[in-house]
């Protein structure tokens, strides 16, 4: 499993049966992932507050012992996909949605546009990146003419919305028109390709 593979909060219910608590907000940010001890990670808030246990195999344990059990590194992957749960939650200031409309779903109400020419000449890396990251797009089959021709992505949750917008050099929409909020200093990386060619304006003539 790799971060943002599944929706942050279906992780409470999904790995239930590894000890997670339900979400009965509010537990202080930021949380933390923590190595208990060889078979254990726990997922704690800012107040020492345990939010999740994660059972794990010990890395020396053999299969017939330790089968139904997670890897180290899978309790690893998915108590830090937990931690991260506030960051996904928290707002960021000035990202709105875009607003309602007879064409817009209201369970994908973050939109941004990438201009035409950038997609056709970064499409390979954009999708690799974005299954890499489990960052979900989905376009819209909207197209907008500002200064060029524009295509129009959905998003579910406003983070993986901005990761898309500031990695792939988008535009946040409010209503019809372009939004220019300012980028977030405290902003998530995502996971880099390994190896990616660097791009080559002669490859798109």
């Amino acid at each position: 499993m790799t971060l943002f593979q599944v929706d942050p909060l279906d992780f409470m219910f999904r790995f239930c049966s590894y000890g997670v608590k339900p979400v009965n907000p509010p537990f202080k940010p930021p949380w933390t992932l923590i190595r208990e001890n060889s078979e254990c990670y726990v997922v704690q808030d800012a107040n020492g507050v345990t939010l999740a246990w994660l059972y794990c195999r010990d890395e020396t344990q053999t299969y017939s012992f330790g089968a139904s059990k997670l890897t180290a590194e899978e309790a690893r992957r998915i108590g830090k996909a937990i931690s991260r749960i506030p960051e996904f939650m928290m707002q960021r200031q000035g990202f709105h949605p875009r607003g309602s409309g007879p064409h817009l779903r209201a369970d994908r109400p973050y939109h941004v546009a990438l201009q035409d020419t950038y997609i056709r000449a970064h499409w390979n890396e954009i999708d690799a990146l974005c299954r890499l990251n489990s960052l979900p797009f989905n376009a819209t089959g909207e197209t907008i003419q500002n200064e060029g021709v524009w295509k129009v992505y959905e998003f579910t949750w406003q983070m993986d919305a901005i990761l898309f917008w500031d990695r792939f050099e988008g535009r946040w929409l409010r209503g019809t028109e372009f939004h220019y909020p300012e980028r977030p200093a405290n902003l998530p990386s995502l996971k880099p390709l390994a190896n990616w060619p660097k791009f080559d304006p002669r490859g798109t003539r």
